[in-house]
């Protein structure tokens, strides 16, 4: 396999940025290939998933491009003062990729998941812009936007990226769920440790999307908020994506 990490010019972010990409041998498949845009939490960049995880593993002999991205503290939003990392993502990122590699530069070619902070980017691009993914996967994520802006600690930076009032806002999951259309609806995972604080903020958004009638998988699993967790669940990420790919079990 192929590990690279990319410079590149982000005119989202106005600024050179960097992403990490893991390539499939040429001996698993023939290109192009799907891929896999893998993000990370609030306290990381984009290198944390494969020096704290064994994605790299994880993915040896399959046919697909595995593209982690850096996100900042962005909570990949067009902050509403501040940088647009939701834009740096959609345009910048996949743009460069598809330009790039020889990828499926199509929905039926792209999924995304992440963890905590990226595990709520994945379920709200899904959303927001479910003519780009087929399936998306979240571990711990951080759901409820109103909680964001109330906690003291974060309230101050959380509002820059939200605004004051951010529930029913184009970046609520709750509100998206609610709008999406029906007929571009991605395969949806959500996945959340038994220990971890953001637990119940997983338990709700299950339980939006079952009055809804939204078709997705939940589950909770022994573990907390750690890259233990994460590295093992991850694994079934990887499957539920293969499978919304077309890529076998």
């Amino acid at each position: 396999m192929a590990f690279a990490t990319l410079n590149f010019q982000s005119p989202a972010l106005s600024k050179a940025c960097s992403m990490t990409v893991i390539l499939p041998e040429r001996t698993v498949g023939t290109p192009p290939f799907p891929v896999f845009y893998l993000l990370h939490g609030l306290s990381d960049d984009h290198t944390s998933w494969s020096r704290r995880t064994s994605i790299e593993r994880h993915v040896a002999d399959l046919p697909l491009i595995i593209v982690m991205p850096d996100g900042g503290r962005g909570f990949y939003c067009d902050a509403v003062d501040g940088p647009a990392y939701e834009r740096h993502l959609l345009e910048d990122v996949m743009g460069f990729v598809d330009r790039t590699f020889h990828t499926i530069a199509a929905r039926q070619g792209r999924v995304i998941g992440g963890l905590s902070m990226g595990g709520y980017g994945a379920i709200k691009l899904a959303l927001k812009f479910p003519q780009f993914f087929c399936s998306a996967v979240s571990h711990s994520a951080a759901l409820d936007v109103r909680r964001r802006i109330e906690r003291p600690e974060f309230s101050t930076e959380m509002r820059r990226i939200f605004g004051p009032s951010p529930g029913g806002g184009p970046d609520d999951p709750y509100a998206l769920a609610e709008t999406i259309d029906r007929t571009l609806l991605p395969a949806l995972r959500i996945d959340c440790g038994l220990e971890d604080g953001l637990l119940e903020e997983n338990r709700a958004f299950h339980r939006h999307l079952e009055q809804l009638a939204i078709p997705h998988e939940y589950a909770e699993f022994p573990g907390a908020h750690t890259w233990d967790y994460w590295d093992r669940h991850v694994q079934e990420a990887i499957a539920f994506h293969r499978r919304a790919l077309g890529l076998g079990d």
